[in-house]
């Protein structure tokens, strides 16, 4: 790497206050700042590329290897449920369990109206005290609620 030190950076500038003058060296400063600034982030972009590719590599064979290890288990588990199964066949003399799949019967919602819903205050409750249980539309609700016209 290059070595700059106080000394050196107080030679370039004075070198570049006699070559350039000093009505455009802040002018030329600002733009080797941004080319510099520029630069340094294109370095910084290009190191986090290599870095994100290398992890990315490390990934893959980290999934490869847990492919493999999990292939490897399934095929151990299922070389010893066969074997349990033959077994198992062999000492009961029944054919093997696993070759058809259990029937259980279909499921059913405990409640047959679940769509309503239920209060906390029992409809005995209610219908002694007069409360309504069940809901008007905006219709019924105007006919039973229009006032009579007396002729």
């Amino acid at each position: 790497m290059i070595d700059l030190g106080l000394s050196k950076m107080a030679l370039i500038g004075v070198v570049a206050l006699i070559v350039i003058g000093p009505e455009k060296l802040p002018r030329v400063a600002r733009t080797v700042g941004t080319l510099l600034g520029k630069a340094q982030r294109y370095v910084n972009d290009v190191k986090a590329e290599v870095n994100r590719s290398m992890e990315l590599d490390e990934l893959r064979k980290m999934k490869d290897s847990v492919e493999t290890a999990a292939r490897d288990v399934e095929n151990s588990v299922r070389s010893g449920a066969a074997d349990f199964e033959k077994e198992w066949s062999q000492a009961v003399g029944e054919p093997s369990a696993l070759e058809e799949p259990p029937s259980f019967p279909e499921y059913r919602h405990p409640r047959k109206k679940w769509r309503l819903k239920q209060g906390a205050t029992p409809h005995w409750y209610k219908a002694r005290n007069g409360i309504r249980t069940r809901a008007l539309s905006g219709a019924a609700r105007v006919a039973r609620y229009r006032p009579k016209k007396f002729d």
